[in-house]
C-alpha cells in the first residue's frame, strides 16, 4: 500500500488525515506548528518534526495549506525538493490560482515527479465525514494511482490537465459566494416583514431554491452563528483569484465582482476569522447606513 504524507493539519487538513488513517494507509504528518499535528498520532499517524523526515520515502506528498503563498513556499524549499522520491506524486489540495498549480507542475516536472492539483470543497464538515467534492486537474494515469487514497476524504473527479481542479474550484466559489449572498437577503427579507425564515428554509424543502447552502448557512444567519467553516479571508482570497482567472480569459464576471467587494468590506472591517456566512452581516450594515 502507498505510504502517504500530509501537510498542513489545519482545520481541513486535521479530519483530512484522519480520514486517510481510517482508509487504512500509512501516515506521515507536518504542520508548521507541530501542536496541531500531535493529536494524530492517537490515531495512528507519524508526527514528524520537519519537512524532509514526513516526506522522505513517501509515495504520494499531499500539501493542504492556507494560500499560494504557503504552498510555493513548502514546495520550492531545498527541504522538499532534496528528499522527494524520484516518481513520487505531489498532490495539492489547497485553494490557490491555476498558474501557482501550472507552475509547481513544470517544476517538479524537472525532478520526474507528479503532480495534480486537487482542490475540495465541503468545509470542516466535509472534511470531517469524509464527503468533500475533490476537483483534480492532472494527467488521467497519475490520477488513477492516487483516486483510492482521495476517495477516503471525499468523491475525487478528474476534470482536466492540470490547473482544471483550481478553475473547478473557482467555479464553484462562485456559486458557494452567490448563493450565499442571495440566501442572506432572503433570511434578511424573511425578518423584515414578518416571516418565520426558519419556517420559510421548511417552505421551499424540495424546490428549486433549495440547497445545502441554505440549509445550514441560513440557520447560521438566523443563529448568527458565524463561527468559521469556511473563513471570511478565504473567501475574499478566493473570489480574487476567480476575478484574476477571468481576467486572463479577457472576460468579466460582474456578479462575482460585486460578492468580491462585499467580502472586501467584511474582511476590512475585521470579520476575516468569522464564517463566510458573515455576508449577512454586510447586507444589515448595508440597511443600517441607507446605503
Amino acid at each position: 500500500m502507498q505510504k502517504v504524507t500530509l501537510i498542513g493539519t489545519g482545520l481541513m487538513g486535521y479530519p483530512m488525515a484522519q480520514n486517510i488513517l481510517k482508509g487504512g494507509y500509512t501516515l506521515s504528518v507536518f504542520n508548521r506548528t507541530k501542536e496541531k499535528a500531535d493529536g494524530l498520532s492517537k490515531n495512528g499517524a507519524v508526527v514528524a518534526e520537519t519537512i524532509n523526515e514526513a516526506i522522505k520515502n513517501s509515495d504520494v506528498i499531499i500539501t493542504m495549506l492556507s494560500d499560494d503563498n504557503a504552498v510555493s513556499e513548502v514546495i520550492n524549499s531545498n527541504d522538499f525538493l532534496d528528499n522527494i522520491k524520484i516518481n513520487s506524486t505531489v498532490i495539492d489540495m489547497s485553494s490557490t490560482k491555476p498558474v501557482t498549480s501550472k507552475n509547481i507542475f513544470d517544476l517538479l516536472k524537472t525532478k520526474n515527479i507528479n503532480f495534480l492539483d486537487a482542490p475540495v470543497s465541503g468545509g470542516t464538515v466535509g472534511a470531517e465525514k469524509a464527503s468533500l467534492a475533490i476537483m483534480v486537474g492532472g494527467d488521467e494515469i497519475i490520477f488513477n494511482k492516487v483516486v483510492n487514497i482521495l476517495n477516503t476524504m471525499g468523491n475525487a473527479t478528474l476534470v482536466g490537465p492540470v490547473g482544471s481542479g483550481q478553475i473547478a474550484k473557482l467555479a464553484n466559489q462562485i456559486i458557494v459566494g452567490v448563493t450565499i449572498g442571495a440566501v442572506a437577503e432572503a433570511i434578511h427579507l424573511c425578518k423584515i416583514s414578518g416571516a418565520d425564515p426558519n419556517k420559510f428554509i421548511k417552505a421551499v424543502e424540495g424546490g428549486f431554491a433549495d440547497s445545502n447552502i441554505l440549509r445550514s448557512h441560513g440557520k447560521k444567519m438566523i443563529d448568527q452563528n458565524f463561527n468559521p467553516g469556511g473563513r471570511t479571508s478565504t473567501h475574499l482570497k478566493d473570489m480574487n483569484n476567480i476575478l484574476e482567472s477571468a481576467e486572463n480569459y479577457n472576460f468579466k464576471l460582474p456578479i462575482s465582482k460585486l460578492i468580491k467587494e462585499m467580502y472586501q468590506e467584511l474582511v476590512e472591517k475585521g470579520y476575516s476569522d468569522k464564517d463566510h456566512s458573515s455576508l449577512y452581516l454586510q447586507i444589515e450594515e448595508i440597511n443600517k447606513n441607507g446605503k
